[in-house]
C-alpha cells in the first residue's frame, strides 16, 4: 500500500519524460490517470492496525483529485473494509497538484502561459526540450518566438546580424539566443537549418565566416587546383579572369568542364552577399544552382546583387528532360514569389511548388548536358 507522497513521487518522474509532457499538456493523452494505491496485507490488518488506519486517514485528507474506495474483506475483521484503491488524476492541474513539487509547479505555470502566447507549431519544441528556456524569463522567450516567425531565407540581404530590426529586439538579441533561434527555425523549415548557420540561412555576415570552394576551370589559371577562401574575402577580391561560374553545391565540382579563364565558386547555398563585389561586374558572370523553390530563390538573391548574371540549366526545359530524377522537397521557400526571377522563372517556381516532386538536385543533372551548356555560356 502506498502512501499519497509515494505515489507523487512517481507522478513528478512521469513529468520528467519529455512523451508524457507533451502528450498531456497539449491534450494527446487520455485522462484520466488512474494510480493504483495497493491494498493491506492480512498480516497488515492483524498485526499493524495502527499503519493501516494511518494509512487510510492519509488518503481520506487527500484533497487532489478523486480516490477510488472499495470495500475489502479479511478474515480478521467480521465486516468489510473500505479501502483506498486508486487515485484518479483528471487533469494536467491536478497532476501538478499533486506532484507537491515547487520546480515542476513553476515549470508548469510557466509552460501554460507559453503554450497560450506563441504559434503552435513551437509547443512541442518547448514542452520537450526545457533547456531551451531554463534561464529565460517568458516575455523573452516570446519574443524570440515571435522573431523567428519573422526571419526569412535571405532576408538580411547583406546585413549584419546586429543591423536587423524585428519585433524591437535589441542590437544583441538575436546573438544572444541564437542557439533557441536555430531550433525555432528548424521547426518552422522542417529541419533544413541543420547544417547551416544562421547567418548564412538569413544572409548575413558571419563572424566566423562562410569558406566556399574556389577552382581554377584551366590549368594554370591558379596556383593550385582547389582553396577554400572566406566569404568576406571574396566580396572585395579581384579574381584573374573573365569568367566565374557561382555553383550552389561543391559536389558538383565533378561535372565541370574545362573552360578558359573561368574560375567557379561553390559552395556557397544562401551566403551570396559577396556576389556584391564591384569587380564581379565586369566579367561574365553565370549561377547554376538546383532547380527547386530555394534554388529560384538563392539565383534571385544572386540576381539582386549582380543583375546581368546568367542562369544556367534552371529553366523549364531542363527540369522536364530530368523529371524521372525529381523529388519531393520537403520544405519549400514559401507561397510568394522571389523579387529578382523573370517571368519564365516566376512560372517555373509556381510549377515547382505544385509539383508532387518539385526538386530536381543539380548533381543529377546529365554531366554531358552541363558541360555543354557550360561551354556554350562561355564563347
Amino acid at each position: 500500500m502506498k502512501s499519497p507522497a509515494e505515489l507523487a513521487v512517481k507522478l513528478s518522474r512521469q513529468w520528467q519524460s519529455a512523451d508524457l509532457r507533451e502528450a498531456r499538456l497539449l491534450g494527446e493523452y487520455e485522462w484520466p490517470i488512474r494510480l493504483p494505491i495497493g491494498r493491506p496485507k492480512a498480516q497488515d490488518i492483524q498485526h499493524s492496525s495502527a499503519k493501516v488506519r494511518e494509512h487510510l486517514q492519509r488518503w481520506r485528507n487527500e484533497k487532489t483529485g478523486q480516490i477510488e474506495w472499495d470495500d475489502v474483506s479479511y478474515q480478521a475483521t467480521a465486516t468489510a473494509v473500505t479501502m483506498p484503491c486508486f487515485w484518479v488524476i483528471q487533469t494536467a492541474d491536478e497532476w501538478m497538484l499533486a506532484c507537491n513539487d515547487r520546480q515542476i509547479n513553476w515549470q508548469f505555470e510557466f509552460l501554460s502561459q507559453l503554450i497560450k502566447q506563441v504559434d503552435p507549431q513551437f509547443h512541442s519544441l518547448l514542452i520537450r526540450q526545457r533547456s531551451l528556456w531554463k534561464n529565460m524569463v517568458l516575455d523573452e522567450l516570446i519574443q524570440c518566438c515571435e522573431l523567428s516567425l519573422q526571419l526569412e531565407p535571405g532576408c538580411a540581404q547583406g546585413q549584419p546580424l546586429r543591423s536587423l530590426t524585428l519585433t524591437n529586439v535589441d542590437s544583441k538579441f538575436i546573438e544572444n539566443n541564437r542557439s533557441l533561434l536555430l531550433k525555432l527555425l528548424n521547426v518552422r523549415f522542417n529541419q533544413s537549418l541543420k547544417n547551416t548557420s544562421l547567418e548564412e540561412f538569413i544572409g548575413a555576415p558571419a563572424n566566423n565566416d562562410h569558406w566556399l570552394l574556389v577552382m581554377g576551370l584551366s590549368k594554370g589559371l591558379l596556383p593550385f587546383e582547389q582553396l577554400r577562401i572566406r566569404a568576406s574575402e571574396l566580396a572585395e577580391i579581384v579574381l584573374p579572369c573573365s569568367h566565374l561560374l557561382v555553383v550552389e553545391n561543391e559536389q558538383c565540382r565533378y561535372q565541370l568542364p574545362e573552360l578558359d579563364n573561368t574560375i567557379a565558386i561553390l559552395g556557397a547555398g544562401l551566403d551570396l552577399s559577396w556576389l556584391g563585389n564591384s569587380f564581379f561586374k565586369s566579367i561574365k558572370l553565370a549561377y547554376w544552382g538546383d532547380i527547386d523553390s530555394w534554388g529560384m530563390k538563392m539565383l534571385s538573391m544572386a540576381r539582386r546583387l549582380q543583375p546581368e548574371l546568367i542562369p544556367l540549366l534552371m529553366d523549364q526545359s531542363t527540369f522536364e528532360k530530368h523529371s524521372h530524377l525529381a523529388v519531393v522537397e520537403p520544405q519549400t521557400a514559401g507561397a510568394d514569389i522571389p523579387d529578382f526571377l523573370t517571368e519564365d522563372e516566376q512560372q517555373l517556381y509556381n510549377k515547382l511548388l505544385q509539383s508532387q516532386q518539385g526538386r530536381l538536385e543539380q548533381e543529377f543533372i546529365d554531366r554531358g548536358d552541363v558541360q555543354q551548356v557550360l561551354r556554350d555560356w562561355h564563347l
